[in-house]
């Protein structure tokens, strides 16, 4: 078995001085291999530094330039945005008590006073906040409008995650299919709209619209299920006042 040895130490055995020998050889074998290792990177860094440059360059750039995107182009374009739809949304606000209100939402659509309306932010803000905004809004516009095909198609553009936005949005999507006398859609739509999220507000309000068009569908049960749920988990909700005498029917059809 080898032995530790002190530096300078010389062998005084035959065996030890083979041992020795040996010793040195496998060492500078070691350190030829490390020589020969890095001079083949080297060799292939000078080789190819050319193309190490143009990918640490791309990268880089990369970088530089999703940054440069987000504070040069996107946030401004985000903050035009919303200053475009200010008057936009004015006109859709006072749209929604005034007796003229088919005016005043195609002027929220259209746009007045030299401004964009929701379609022009839409069309020019499309990536933005406003502009998904937007949808929400022209999509409301139109279904109050009564102009439900197109109501379908810019409320179901419309992405939150907005407690209360997102499922008026679906339930808007089902108002339209109710018009369009396409119910099992707006059941499906309904449903969406309960599942969402859950509030005081906007879940009994489509839990009853879902129970009556299911009851028009003849799914009395599931019917009964949804005007159940009113009753148990929001009693204090507009729509739980008549829930007793929906539940009556829906009961009386079983």
């Amino acid at each position: 078995m080898a032995t530790y040895k002190k530096r300078g130490y010389k062998p005084k055995t035959q065996k030890e001085k083979v041992e020795h020998i040996e010793e040195e050889s496998t060492t500078a074998e070691v350190f030829n291999t490390l020589d020969e290792s890095a001079s083949k990177t080297e060799e292939w860094v000078v080789k190819n530094q050319k193309w190490i440059f143009v990918v640490i360059a791309v990268v880089a750039l990369a970088i530089l330039g999703t940054i440069g995107y987000e504070k040069l182009i996107a946030e401004p374009k985000a903050e035009d945005a919303m200053n475009e739809m200010t008057v936009a949304q004015g006109y859709f606000d006072e749209a929604l008590t005034s007796t003229s209100k088919d005016s005043l939402f195609t002027l929220a659509l259209e746009g007045g006073e030299g401004k964009f309306g929701m379609l022009d932010i839409i069309d020019e803000y499309g990536g933005t906040p406003a502009g998904n905004l937007a949808n929400y809004y022209a999509g409301t516009a139109y279904l109050n409008m009564n102009k439900y095909d197109e109501a379908i198609k810019y409320l179901s553009d419309f992405k939150s995650d907005d407690i209360m936005l997102s499922p008026i949005a679906k339930g808007g999507i089902g108002d339209a299919f109710v018009q369009l006398n396409q119910p099992k859609d707006a059941l499906e739509y309904y449903e969406k709209a309960i599942n969402d999220n859950t509030n005081d507000f906007t879940t009994p309000l489509y839990l009853k619209k879902a129970a009556i068009v299911a009851m028009g569908l003849g799914e009395n049960q599931k019917a009964l299920d949804y005007l159940t749920r009113i009753k148990t988990e929001f009693p204090t909700s507009e729509d739980a006042k008549d829930v007793d005498i929906l539940i009556g029917k829906a009961e009386a059809s079983l």
